[in-house]
């Protein structure tokens, strides 16, 4: 994945955070649980972009 997609997926895991405290703030729990879901989606996707990478390297590694 390139750039672009790891710029995407933290702002969803940031995006996730802000609907959190603003639905924790106003008492807004469907926007709270919301938030937490957007940011474990965020946070799965940044784990599976590093799993990738890792085994691009690993593959890159015994390329040579």
């Amino acid at each position: 994945m390139g750039f672009d997609d790891k710029f995407d997926n933290k702002a969803e895991e940031f995006s996730g955070k802000a609907k959190e405290t603003v639905g924790e703030a106003t008492g807004d729990d469907e926007l709270k649980a919301e938030g937490s879901a957007d940011q474990l989606k965020g946070k799965t996707k940044q784990v599976g972009e590093k799993v990738k990478d890792l085994g691009n390297d690993v593959k890159d590694k015994f390329s040579k």
